[in-house]
């Protein structure tokens, strides 16, 4: 017996619940009953969300300074205000695109999701202390799409894991951002010294020029209205970014995957990660990335960090090795999809 079919936008609606954006629970619930939005959205390149870029692009708008009613709904450009009469935001919203169909029409079928949610770095520092625990150190480190590479740079952040008011620090306590995730469970990841990393590099099909205003606000676009601070989190980590000198090659990260591979030592500590990127691959590429670390392991261990999503709702981090062409998996926590919260599961196999 099947399953009932899949509904983008009821999924889309449950999203905008568990991670609370009411704003974009309203814009969703409005585009499911509207066909016309519906077919708009549907305009994104192959593989983009199409709620995620429609949202994105209006808010691009906004923040490019468009003057619209819309505005007084956006918590964001309101210094955190949030508007009371929130069952009229969806009619301003498609009067909006309305208005704006000619602006939003490219940027919504060309754009894409190369979100750079800074807060998932505190669950990757959880991740990659469990690594250096098993491999040692240094880590040599390659992110899939790492957009404008603020994750790439994980170990710049500090973090407090907390819970019941009390934390436990990661990092370096006098780092200029420190993220917060609140600890569920009895687990506790690992903590002290940050991991030393020796090698990074990113391989991203569509990289994020921070010198261009434009790119800067489409990564500010990307971010939910409602979460404000996140944008604060971007701020700073932006700034830091700015600071660091990254190598991010452009083109297909299956493509260009063995060949990063090949700059490291064979008997280094080597981790392909990624986090929130593959739910954009097809089913044939996800199998090709194993397919390529399983044929790579016939001539050295390697590992993987691998955060995403579920359509349940679920975004488990998982730790997979790589040995003599044989990957074995485990499950190391449960996670919030942007790093509000982690519940550790210490090596519990998947």
């Amino acid at each position: 017996m099947s399953g009932a079919p899949f509904d983008y936008w009821e999924f889309f609606v449950a999203e905008t619940r568990r991670n609370p954006a009411p704003l974009y629970e309203q814009f969703a619930m409005g585009v499911a009953r509207d066909d016309e939005l519906k077919a708009f959205a549907n305009t994104v390149r192959a593989g983009q969300p199409p709620a995620n870029i429609l949202f994105a692009a209006v808010h691009f708008l906004l923040l490019r300074g468009a003057d619209h009613p819309l505005r007084r709904f956006y918590p964001n450009l309101n210094d955190g205000r949030r508007a009371d009469d929130l069952g009229a935001a969806f009619p301003a919203f498609k009067d909006f695109v309305a208005m704006h169909r000619d602006e939003l029409a490219p940027l919504v079928s060309t754009r894409v999701t190369n979100t750079n949610e800074v807060g998932r770095s505190a669950v990757l520092h959880a991740g990659f202390r469990a690594l250096a625990k098993e491999t040692g150190e240094p880590l040599h480190l390659i992110e899939l799409g790492p957009s404008a590479g603020l994750n790439l740079i994980w170990d710049r952040y500090g973090v407090r894991y907390i819970r019941d008011g009390d934390f436990i620090l990661a990092g370096e306590a006098d780092a200029t951002l420190v993220l917060e995730s609140e600890l569920r469970g009895d687990g506790i990841p690992p903590v002290g010294a940050t991991p030393h990393v020796a090698y990074r590099i990113g391989l991203e099909r569509n990289p994020v020029d921070l010198s261009r205003s434009e790119e800067r606000d489409w990564l500010k676009a990307l971010v939910w209205p409602d979460q404000v601070a996140r944008f604060a989190r971007l701020k700073a980590a932006l700034g830091i970014r700015v600071g660091e000198s990254l190598t991010i090659r452009e083109g297909d990260a299956l493509e260009l995957l063995p060949d990063a591979l090949s700059e490291i030592p064979e008997d280094a500590a080597t981790c392909v990660y990624h986090s929130f990127v593959t739910y954009q691959f097809s089913d044939e590429m996800r199998a090709t990335l194993d397919n390529l670390l399983v044929a790579a392991s016939l001539r050295r261990p390697l590992w993987r960090l691998s955060w995403e999503g579920t359509l349940s709702g679920e975004a488990p981090l998982l730790l997979h090795g790589y040995r003599d062409g044989v990957r074995s998996t485990r499950l190391l926590a449960q996670c919030q999809a942007h790093g509000a919260w982690l519940e550790w599961k210490a090596w519990t196999p998947a």
